[in-house]
């Protein structure tokens, strides 16, 4: 059976990605590889150190940046993270002086939702 190894986000600028998806929201850097003059640069969450890789990968391609800038417009998330305590991140992120679009909002019985903004790319926080 198939399964995800790596899921991408498209990032502006890898150093500057880096440090907010280790620095700020706490992922660790799994794969680090020059290519070019990018890298081949994923990181995964130190719960799951083998879990799927996060790939930060530069969106060079001329779609890249008019898609990311429509997701935005539309309030649409680019990518979404699973948390146990919403409140608790959104506060972190927060004093961290992270974006947040939409704070903790429930979402139907089972779901509540918040979401952030960061280097037009936006994330979706479901708990």
């Amino acid at each position: 059976m198939p399964r995800i190894t790596t899921a991408s986000v498209m990032v502006d600028d890898q150093a500057k990605a880096l440090a907010f998806y280790t620095d700020v929201l706490g992922f660790q850097v799994k794969t680090d590889i020059p290519v070019g003059e990018f890298r081949w640069l994923t990181v995964v969450s130190p719960e799951v150190p083998d879990g799927v890789e996060l790939l930060l990968e530069p969106d060079e391609h001329p779609a890249a940046k008019p898609f990311k800038e429509a997701l935005v417009a539309d309030g649409i998330p680019l990518t979404s993270f699973g948390v146990d305590d919403l409140d608790a991140v959104h506060d972190d992120l927060v004093a961290k002086g992270v974006t947040i679009v939409q704070p903790p909002t429930d979402m139907g019985p089972v779901r509540r939702s918040s979401s952030t903004t960061r280097a037009a790319t936006t994330s979706s926080w479901p708990s």
